[in-house]
């Protein structure tokens, strides 16, 4: 009876070419059902410079990357990259020719496209030893004495606006000028004015917050991060600026997405700018907590 009951068990189970064929058509079918979802998965095509830390940089390591992937991974989608390095024409070249539909760290409501709701707020700081002058405004006496270094945008050594509020005030006999694209053929081109400070070259600079958070840490030295007051010289002049990211002026769809994500990830994505060292601002101008 066991035999029996056995030999017939054995029969039950046994797969016949039929079944087979049966379920060869049904796995078919079901890869045929995925295809559509599979070519239709999102990607989020972002587009940065591969060698402008503490933004970005082609291993990703920068926290625009890092913030560039909670998006993607809050909104479902593949994030890729084009790298271009960030030169004038930057957008021209890439958002707007169509390589991409994201372009993370840029100021509010830049006139050439769509930016989302702020992320961060920061602004021009100086940079100084701790054992160096303790300046914090632009109408400091000590200035008009010290080597100061400055940051000149793009390849032309057009004046930034801490140029522009030192040159309202006659401060120009000991500025040393440092390119804000710095040697590209080198990593890290931006670190160098911060190292000037750090080795002795200058006694103060005034920096971007966010590029002297982040080389500060790396000195060999202590160094002393103040943001600069005031904040607007004069009507035509901040020294503070909201950071958005950018989209097409007509892709309201990503635009409200990319916004919805930064609501909802805000606490991680204000960790990750206090790991790179970046000064922030609140609403009011004060330093943030």
């Amino acid at each position: 009876m066991c035999s029996g009951f056995l030999d017939g068990l054995h029969l039950t189970v046994r797969p016949t070419r039929k079944a087979f064929q049966r379920v060869a058509i049904g796995m078919a079918g079901l890869a045929l059902l995925l295809l559509p979802a599979i070519a239709n998965a999102r990607e989020l095509r972002v587009c940065a410079d591969p060698n402008n830390m503490p933004f970005s940089n082609a291993a990703r390591q920068g926290f625009e990357n890092r913030i560039a992937e909670i998006i993607a991974t809050d909104l479902g989608a593949k994030l890729t990259y084009t790298w271009w390095a960030q030169r004038r024409g930057f957008i021209r070249n890439t958002l707007k020719a169509g390589l991409c539909d994201l372009v993370p760290g840029t100021p509010a409501n830049l006139e050439m496209l769509r930016t989302t709701t702020p992320y961060y707020r920061s602004s021009y700081v100086f940079v100084t030893r701790q054992d160096g002058p303790d300046v914090a405004s632009f109408n400091d006496p000590r200035l008009r004495e010290l080597r100061i270094g400055v940051q000149l945008i793009g390849d032309d050594g057009a004046n930034s606006p801490p140029v522009q509020a030192l040159g309202r005030r006659g401060i120009v006999g000991h500025l040393i000028g440092y390119p804000v694209y710095g040697d590209y053929s080198a990593p890290n081109p931006p670190a160098r004015i911060v190292e000037a400070v750090a080795n002795g070259e200058i006694d103060l600079a005034v920096v971007w917050g966010p590029l002297a958070g982040y080389f500060a840490q790396r000195q060999k030295v202590s160094l002393r991060i103040t943001p600069v007051t005031p904040r607007i010289d004069g009507p035509q002049l901040p020294l503070m600026y909201d950071i958005s990211m950018g989209v097409r002026r007509e892709d309201d769809a990503l635009r409200g997405d990319v916004n919805s994500a930064l609501a909802r990830h805000k606490a991680e994505i204000d960790t990750v700018l206090a790991q790179y060292g970046v000064p922030r601002l609140d609403m009011a101008g004060s330093p943030a907590r």
